[in-house]
């Protein structure tokens, strides 16, 4: 199953397991069960610290659970865990094998604290980049506390189970056979959902801290990169952001960073803020600003307040909030958003496999997502608001020439429809005629660019007519003390390359405020 190289690899990751564990595998005669077997010797030949049991009478088939002998641990992958999620799985054996998480060790004890009883399971898809997490995270729970089971699923194997649930978006996280979320969580992000004392515990202590000769505000590329430098200059730093890696995380292939040929967005957001830890940086994840209060006089305090109620206060503040997919904002959308609205083609795509879908807009986005979905799905229908595409010519080109694809311009989409529980049908008007037209589909992938973070700052710091934080060469916004980088400002363009430059120099002017105030 494994080829020689992974299978060097995977070897030395499992000389990190001390306890021994076994797997025991439910199998049928399907072929997805054959080569789930051949994976799983694999494993077993590469460690004498693992066992393989294949007299599994699990329901869900093939699937495997990971157990230590005379242990409590629920864990369990139906299906097979490659593609993105082989690193949950390799993640999976060595934490269950005894290998110590990276958490930070509040976090651990709060996870070995919660009582009651929680069944998680989560449906994936092997193309799914923010799957990962999640999947990585409840099963590190499920191992560090016994109330806590965890199986994860794949969508695509387990067809039958996706429509009776009717999953249209990964990943989908069920607790106790209720819907508990969509999209990509981490363990904070759960502990907070099922620990109820969580955010007000959270608030307190953060109000508590001392102020910050710099605070960042977000945690994508350039808050990184912000953090990173005022911590280099030896000043008190913080970094709070919704989710660290911000944007990034959501992005696939990235091939335009200078000095790393090929990465992935998420693996890419690991390493910066693997990067900022090893400074003296607070960083505070899971925060969501929600006010800015500017300092009364010069050389005073600005107060950032956040949605659990915590304030904190710094000499200067670096906004970095970055920017969110840009929604149609017509009837129908919110009401199906994760019922047949999606926003990741790579994440969800496999779920509409066989199934018509539309793409809405007609950029480099939406075309790459309408080329790439055409592989997977019946048909495809691209709707463009401008008469022609502005794609790059290649992808046009290839877009041209797929069988499955139809493409319509000067289109304005008008409504989202659908039975109550999905998709059912798109509505959009033609603009020459104003006539409307409605396509039958069962799903809609919303490609139509981004919007800047910047609502809670509206009426304090001065924006642009689209929203953005006006910043003058030195990312300094009109209030003294206040900067701003990123995808956020008026930068003219939109690259992960230049948010690390404009964080950089967003620091480094905060830095020569502090030494001249």
């Amino acid at each position: 199953m494994l080829d020689a190289t992974l299978k060097t690899q995977l070897q030395a990751y499992l000389e990190k397991v001390v306890l021994p564990f076994e797997i025991v595998a439910s199998l049928d005669d399907s072929a997805k069960s054959e080569e789930l077997l051949g994976l799983l010797n694999d494993i077993v030949s590469l460690s004498d610290k693992i066992a393989l049991r294949t007299d599994g009478n699990d329901s869900r088939k093939p699937s495997f659970a990971l157990n230590r002998p005379n242990g409590n641990i629920s864990l369990r992958f139906a299906g097979l865990p490659m593609g993105h999620e082989f690193t949950s799985l390799v993640l999976a054996l060595l934490q269950v094998g005894g290998h110590p998480s990276k958490l930070a060790q509040d976090v651990i004890t709060q996870i070995q604290n919660l009582e009651g009883e929680f069944n998680f399971e989560t449906y994936f898809s092997l193309s799914c980049q923010n799957c990962p997490d999640v999947v990585q995270a409840l099963n590190l729970m499920a191992v560090l506390n016994p109330n806590i089971r965890h199986v994860a699923i794949d969508g695509a194997l387990f067809q039958a189970e996706v429509e009776a649930r009717q999953i249209m978006s990964v990943p989908s996280i069920y607790l106790n056979g209720e819907l508990f979320g969509q999209g990509r969580m981490e363990v904070e992000q759960i502990l907070a959902k099922i620990d109820t004392g969580a955010s007000a515990r959270d608030a307190e202590k953060l109000s508590a801290k001392d102020a910050f000769d710099v605070l960042v505000i977000g945690g994508g590329p350039d808050g990184a990169s912000a953090a990173l430098y005022a911590a280099r200059d030896g000043i008190r730093t913080g970094a709070a952001a919704e989710r660290v890696g911000g944007q990034v995380r959501d992005t696939m292939a990235i091939e335009n960073f200078i000095s790393v040929q090929e990465t992935e967005g998420p693996k890419l957001a690991r390493a910066l803020e693997e990067h900022v830890k090893q400074y003296d940086v607070d960083i505070m994840n899971l925060q969501r600003a929600t006010a800015l209060v500017p300092a009364s006089h010069a050389g005073g305090l600005h107060e950032i307040k956040f949605d659990n109620g915590a304030t904190l206060k710094a000499k200067t503040v670096i906004l970095s909030t970055g920017a969110r997919w840009r929604e149609m904002n017509v009837p129908g959308e919110q009401e199906y958003r994760g019922k047949g609205v999606a926003y990741c083609p790579h994440c969800d795509g496999p779920l509409f496999k066989g199934k018509r879908v539309a793409v809405i807009g007609g950029g480099n986005s939406g075309v790459e997502a309408a080329i790439d979905l055409a592989g997977i799905v019946a048909h495809v229908t691209l709707i463009e608001f401008d008469s022609q595409l502005r794609a790059d010519a290649v992808l046009q080109n290839k877009l041209n020439s797929l069988g499955n694809v139809t493409i319509i311009k000067s289109a304005l989409t008008t409504e989202v429809l659908g039975d109550g529980q999905k998709v059912s049908a798109l509505v959009y008007k033609d603009r020459n005629s104003d006539e409307l037209h409605t396509v039958e589909l069962e799903g809609i992938f919303v490609q139509i660019g981004l919007l800047p973070n910047s609502d809670w700052l509206k009426g304090v710091v001065e924006l642009s007519p689209r929203g953005e934080i006006i910043v003058d060469a030195k990312g300094g916004t009109n209030i003294p003390g206040i900067f701003a980088a990123g995808d956020v400002t008026t930068v003219p363009y939109k690259q992960i390359v230049i948010a690390v430059g404009e964080g950089a120099k967003a620091s480094l002017s905060a830095f020569d405020h502090l030494i001249r105030s």
